[in-house]
């Protein structure tokens, strides 16, 4: 008997274990996979300066630059999470629509606290594994702070990814434009579909404006630098508020701010246990 046809069927059974070994990181910066209906962009290893000089306008005490090395590529969301995608996740919307935050598929969630936005993480992660879409020793999460400054610049080193300057054609803020940036555009005043505004070098979009984005640190006044800094366990060494709170990190800036908020390097702090309608979140596929 020919040998061929055992051959031939060896390869055949052979072939699905090898389709599922296939490398699930990206090939370069941008490129695109959907999981459970999240569309998402490959922010790849590398070195970049988190924070702003003290000669950026805008620029706020903490600030201060430090070299960060992102050591394990990862995978971002395109879009902040919309409200379509905690339906389908988790179900009842986290808070009720507002003038500014109208009901629609479209449009981030919002008024989602930090605990929420991570139980949205974990049920995803579950749902992705489950789907066979998410390989073993991959999780979703909210970013750190230096991942989300990361897949922000996109390779950038200016004030925002588009240039040392902002205006209302680039990014969803009802103010003033940053730095001489174009005074043109609408005021809206309120949440735009995720998306209306172009995207950064790597494909990401709003990460300038439309809704302030949680991270996954505790806000601590001093950058951290070195590889993959993550303070999201660091709760004994972050500074409690006036009223004896304590604090996550948020960034890029929402549509009833100014546009120097929206720099990449901004940084403000909110109680994790609050939400607000323009407070959401994007969520990021990481190495456990």
């Amino acid at each position: 008997m020919s040998p061929f046809p055992a051959l031939l069927l060896l390869a055949l059974t052979a072939a699905p274990a090898i389709a599922r070994q296939a490398p699930f990181e990206g090939a370069g910066p941008g490129d695109e996979r959907p999981i459970r209906g999240v569309r998402l962009c490959w922010c790849p290893p590398g070195r970049f300066t988190m924070g702003s000089p003290a000669t950026e306008p805008g620029h706020r005490s903490d600030e201060g630059q430090v070299a960060v090395r992102i050591t394990q590529g990862f995978w971002v969301g395109k879009f902040e999470v919309t409200q379509a995608d905690w339906r389908r996740i988790v179900g009842e919307l986290p808070g009720r629509p507002t003038a500014e935050l109208p009901a629609g598929d479209d449009l981030p969630v919002g008024d989602v606290t930090y605990i929420q936005a991570e139980d949205f993480c974990r049920r995803l992660t579950e749902l992705a594994i489950e789907a066979g879409e998410l390989p073993a020793g991959w999780e979703f999460r909210l970013p750190t702070e230096a991942q989300w400054e990361y897949a922000c610049r996109a390779g950038t080193t200016t004030a925002t990814a588009f240039g040392d300057s902002l205006g209302r054609t680039q990014a969803n803020f009802q103010g003033e434009p940053y730095n001489g940036g174009l005074d043109e555009g609408p005021r809206l005043g309120k949440a735009a579909p995720v998306g209306s505004y172009p995207p950064n070098a790597w494909g990401v979009h709003d990460m300038h404006g439309n809704t302030f984005e949680w991270c996954r640190d505790w806000y601590h006044p001093t950058l951290p630098g070195g590889d993959d800094p993550d303070l999201s366990s660091a709760i004994s060494t972050t500074p409690r508020n006036r009223d004896g709170t304590i604090s996550r990190s948020r960034r890029g800036g929402a549509w009833d701010d100014d546009g120097w908020p929206c720099r990449s390097a901004c940084r403000l702090r909110f109680e994790p246990e609050r939400g607000y309608d323009h407070i959401g979140f994007r969520v990021v596929a990481v190495k456990r």
